[in-house]
């Protein structure tokens, strides 16, 4: 389950928004977002892009509780979206990742659906 998300003007390819179930049996279901070119970081795309794909999953699936969204410790920008989105953090693997012979923590968050406001903003 992915969208991809284009340059309203240019319709190029900046990156895609995505969905994987943890647990179908629980409707456990984790969101992700990947921005292609770091030149479109830090400028409102992801949240903009996140904020209107959970928006989407919540509302196309009414038996949604959660959702959850995975990063890692040595990505302070999908980190702080998360946080601006209302994510908790509710999870840390520690050393749990490997990159470039270093160990980071993988991290895992989750927003309840009354937490959710719809407006890319935690209610």
């Amino acid at each position: 389950m992915r969208l991809v998300i284009a340059d309203r003007n240019t319709d190029l390819l900046i990156g895609l928004v995505s969905s994987y179930w943890e647990s179908i049996e629980t409707q456990w279901l984790c969101a992700g977002i990947s921005l292609y070119d770091e030149k479109t970081w830090g400028q409102g795309l992801g949240q903009e892009a996140l904020g209107l794909w959970i928006d989407y999953l919540f509302t196309a699936r009414p038996e949604l509780a959660r959702l959850d969204l995975r990063t890692w410790s040595g990505n302070p920008g999908m980190m702080r979206l998360a946080e601006k989105l209302g994510f908790k953090l509710e999870a840390r693997f520690r050393n749990a990742r490997i990159v470039n012979g270093e160990y980071f923590d993988s991290l895992g968050f989750g927003i309840l659906r009354e937490e959710w406001s719809g407006t890319g903003q935690a209610g």
